[in-house]
């Protein structure tokens, strides 16, 4: 188990009032519930930390294809051009 270092806190009277109620409640102390408070903030912002990270290096890109509104319709351009594509090549025969 590692070291405990001594902290020092300045709270409203009505904010320590209920933190002595709330640790009594939960059968612990205030300091341990301040403890474990900040030591849950802790692994909550590593994770995110880490999930940011993994995002911001993924080499994937996430973006829709760009749609054209014609009309009332919107039409995604690049599905139009392959499907044009793939219509062409299977009337001429030739590989995609």
């Amino acid at each position: 188990m590692e070291a405990m270092k001594n902290l020092t806190i300045t709270v409203e009277d009505g904010v320590l009032e209920w933190a002595r109620v709330e640790a009594a409640r939960r059968g612990t102390s205030v300091s341990r519930m301040v403890g474990d408070f900040m030591a849950e903030m802790q692994r909550r912002e590593d994770a995110y930390e880490r999930a940011y990270l993994a995002w911001r290096t993924d080499e994937r890109t996430w973006q829709a294809p760009q749609a054209a509104v014609i009309g009332e319709k919107t039409v995604a351009r690049n599905a139009g051009a392959k499907r044009a594509a793939g219509a062409r090549t299977s009337r001429t025969g030739a590989a995609a």
